[in-house]
């Protein structure tokens, strides 16, 4: 039986093991330019079979917390060149996620301090951050405007330009598209944030059109060995849910099954929360299964609350890899410590988001 701690392949990638760092936003990056402490950040943990950066924005449009990092000027793709190199050296494997947040944005941080776009002019029911006096601040997402439908190829080409960048210039060995967390391509998908009437809004198969375009375009610049993508079903993050989203998300699979992705990362019920939602029932296995059925060869990856048990039944279930989120925060020695049965350290919330070396850099490996 396969363990945690056995290699694996993704697409065109060779993992030594399972263990995948989740993508954790961590506001440390202001300008929008990775540094070197985040280089530092990320080849310490570079041990994981695969580390997934923090979201990353495509584009200043794209842009929705303050201090996040971006992938669309030469100083932020310089400054990922570093974090890369770093990781490499480390002998890590580490893909950047592509980052459209839509409407969970704020007009302080849009081009000309514009509305944020989205599918519909929906206001999302959630916060953002911003700095203000040299400290990060909750505040209230902006009302957006729809997106016209003849902006959209605009869009698509962004994702596939940051795609392009991100493996030629940057040094990544792959992307990620954030399909997830009610960020722009999750609200296309689900009916609560999409009400539009043209040929992106109402059936599954519109509503599912602007993801499976981007996914097209990036894969098409990149290669699908080197692509991997995220999709929570039901999560209510950033204020999204789908009426019905069994047939949404079999029919999105099944379309990604024909583009020979390197992985699919599956957020199970609620991002950082309950892994099962009564009032949301959903068949993962069924997801899985109808995703191998339409042809998928691509790793399957699980997310959402996984400690070590979960994760080994999870992998002698069928799981091809694991994303740990926030024990990764505190823990970059994971694999390890997994491995020898060794105690965690405690993440310090107070250092989740924004600062600098405290609560990021200077947690201790095992000795």
């Amino acid at each position: 039986m396969p363990t945690l701690f056995d290699p694996v392949q993704a697409g065109d990638l060779h993992l030594a093991n399972r263990i995948v760092m989740a993508p954790l936003t961590r506001n440390r990056a202001p300008d929008a330019i990775p540094t070197p402490l985040m280089a530092e950040y990320y080849s310490q943990r570079a041990s994981a079979g695969l580390l997934i950066t923090e979201a990353t924005a495509i584009s200043q449009q794209g842009q929705g917390y303050a201090d996040v990092p971006g992938l669309y000027g030469t100083e932020q793709l310089d400054g990922w060149k570093k974090v890369t190199a770093a990781v490499h050296q480390a002998g890590g494997k580490i893909v950047v996620q592509l980052w459209h947040v839509g409407r969970v944005s704020h007009t302080d941080l849009q081009p000309g301090g514009g509305k944020p776009v989205a599918p519909s002019a929906i206001t999302a029911k959630t916060k953002t951050v911003l700095i203000r006096d040299g400290a990060p601040v909750f505040v209230d997402t902006s009302e957006p405007r729809a997106l016209d439908a003849g902006e959209l190829p605009g869009i698509v080409h962004t994702y596939q330009a940051a795609a392009r960048n991100a493996v030629e210039t940057a040094g990544f060995d792959g992307v990620e598209i954030h399909g997830a967390n009610g960020y722009l391509l999750d609200q296309f998908l689900k009916s609560s944030a999409n009400q539009r009437t043209d040929d992106y809004g109402g059936s599954i198969e519109n509503r599912a059109r602007l993801l499976l375009e981007v996914t097209r375009a990036i894969t098409g610049a990149i290669g699908g060995g080197r692509t991997g993508i995220r999709l929570s079903p039901v999560t209510p993050a950033n204020d999204v849910f789908d009426a019905d989203p069994q047939p949404l998300f079999d029919h999105v699979i099944r379309e990604l099954a024909t583009l020979n992705l390197a992985y699919i990362h599956i957020i199970e019920g609620a991002t950082g929360g309950p892994r099962e939602l009564p009032d949301r029932p959903f068949d993962y296995a069924a997801l899985k299964a109808a995703y191998r059925a339409a042809g998928g060869k691509g790793a399957w990856m699980v997310n959402n609350g996984y400690d070590q048990a979960l994760a080994d039944q999870a992998v002698q279930d069928g799981a091809d890899l694991v994303a740990f989120g926030k024990a990764y925060i505190a823990n970059p020695d994971l694999v390890r410590r997994l491995r020898e049965g060794a105690p965690l350290n405690t993440p310090d919330k107070a250092t989740f988001y924004g600062g600098g070396a405290q609560g990021y850099t200077d947690y201790p490996a095992l000795a």
